[in-house]
């Protein structure tokens, strides 16, 4: 399996050379070069299977550089009951007629992120030991990526995490859940701005190629192919749990910010997985409703970029974006360079309304969209007690509303679940009166010290501190 870069450089890589580089060296993001096809018969295979094996054998399809007697013993290790709290990893229930959760948040920090970044870090360690070589991880965060990472990531041999995110833009429960964290290899950067600034100088410190190099810069944001290649996996087993046999379609509904969570279920469905719809749902930050409504992407500047109670959707430009655009232009490079580098770099925004291609997002491609506010949050989250005795985080709120407003007879609607509630306390006390359950572990985590430096929203300080803490 080779991999391509979405903007079009000629080199050709595999699995584990883009598990170590994050973008590729002209700014584009890595994607295979075809996605594997999935039958009947493979799917039928595959629905009993342990999550563990599941994974391994979907992960198989995408990694041929690992031997696979390791690959599995990898998944192995990843997926088990201890660190995920249930033998079915992403337990799925039904909530009302026709739509499901899916848990996707037993993990150790509580949030979905936690199902490929514990893959993630065991794969880093793997391949670092393999090479004898290190690995700094320059990441972004709006809430649980940070976390997510950095609990993947300490102690792990050969690599240091630098997180940044946005100063106060997170929940305390977030914030407490990074920068609590002592370990000598997790460094926490929190930037003067919204967290499209630190994803900016995430990318703006991967094109610096000779910085890149020299200090071996890798990325565990969802640009990483193979963070978003975990998530594919989820795809599948609740498909598996929400269905009796494989002549029936699902659908997805996802609260979406940068498009990865998303894109993952695209990627399923492209390799076969029959998936009716995919519903992307957003906050107050709709720049991917208004697209799918519309047909124009169309970015935010900071101060145009909403803080809201669904705080880790608050981004106003989609990194992954590129990646299910580039399928929509029919593969094409230049257009897809025209469109993120000439148009949106000039202009920051583009418009496919009178494309053609445009109305193969929703026909060829499954995608529909949805919006949730404040007051919707509230309401769902109210409802969803209420009704169904069940608390569900603001992003999940949001979720919900956009599944309930796309349903299709005969078709379950599966919503995926991206946090525990008391992740956002505030919202939920705001919903209903009292802060929601707090597993021990995590009692009293505000008041621990915190080991976090603030610097501008600006790519060369944040390279200045890097180079100080790798010499």
């Amino acid at each position: 399996m080779n991999y391509l870069s979405t903007r079009g450089h000629p080199d050709r890589k595999r699995f584990c050379e883009i598990l170590l580089e994050g973008l590729a060296p002209d700014g584009g993001l890595y994607l295979p070069e075809q996605y594997p096809q999935i039958d009947t018969a493979t799917l039928a295979k595959w629905r009993k299977l342990p999550y563990a094996e599941l994974a391994f054998e979907i992960l198989s399809l995408y990694i041929d550089d690992i031997p696979p007697a390791d690959l599995k013993a990898i998944c192995a290790k990843t997926y088990t009951a201890e660190v995920f709290g249930t033998d079915e990893i992403v337990p799925l229930r039904e909530l009302e007629d026709g739509v499901y959760l899916e848990a996707l948040s037993n993990g150790p920090t509580l949030a979905f992120k936690d199902m490929a970044m514990q893959l993630l870090g065991n794969l880093f360690e793997y391949e670092l030991a393999r090479r004898g070589a290190e690995l700094n991880i320059l990441g972004a965060t709006s809430g649980d990526t940070g976390s997510a990472a950095e609990y993947a990531m300490r102690g792990k041999k050969g690599v240091r995490v630098f997180m940044t995110s946005p100063d106060g833009r997170m929940s305390p429960f977030q914030q407490a859940q990074m920068f609590s964290l002592q370990d000598a290899n997790i460094h926490n950067i929190a930037i003067t701005g919204v967290f499209d600034d630190c994803q900016d100088i995430v990318k703006a410190v991967s094109n610096d190629l000779a910085f890149k190099r020299k200090y071996r810069i890798g990325t565990v944001n969802s640009i990483n192919w193979a963070r978003l290649l975990a998530q594919v996996v989820y795809y599948f087993a609740g498909y598996f749990q929400a269905t009796a046999s494989n002549d029936k379609p699902v659908s997805f509904t996802v609260p979406s910010g940068n498009f990865g969570n998303v894109c993952a279920g695209h990627v399923a469905r492209m390799m076969g997985l029959p998936v009716h719809t995919l519903v992307v749902a957003t906050n107050e930050n709709d720049v991917l409703d208004e697209f799918f409504r519309t047909g124009v992407y169309r970015v935010r500047g900071a101060v145009d970029t909403h803080e809201t109670s669904s705080p880790s959707m608050d981004i106003s430009k989609a990194s992954n974006f590129e990646r299910f655009v580039f399928d929509l232009v029919g593969r094409d490079p230049a257009r897809l360079r025209k469109l993120f580098v000439d148009d949106l770099g000039l202009n920051g925004s583009f418009d496919l309304s009178a494309d053609p291609a445009f109305a193969q997002a929703a026909g060829r491609f499954g995608f529909r969209s949805g919006r949730s506010t404040h007051a919707d949050r509230l309401a769902t989250i109210r409802d969803t007690d209420k009704r169904f005795a069940t608390l569900v985080d603001p992003h999940t709120a949001d979720g919900l509303k956009a599944a309930r407003e796309q349903l299709t007879p005969g078709v379950p609607m599966v919503v995926l679940e991206t946090a525990l509630p008391i992740k956002f306390a505030a919202t939920l006390v705001e919903a209903l009166g009292e802060e929601p359950a707090r597993p021990k572990k995590f009692e009293g985590i505000e008041a621990l010290p915190k080991r976090v430096v603030k610097l501008p929203a600006d790519a060369e300080a944040v390279k200045a501190y890097i180079a100080e803490h790798c010499d």
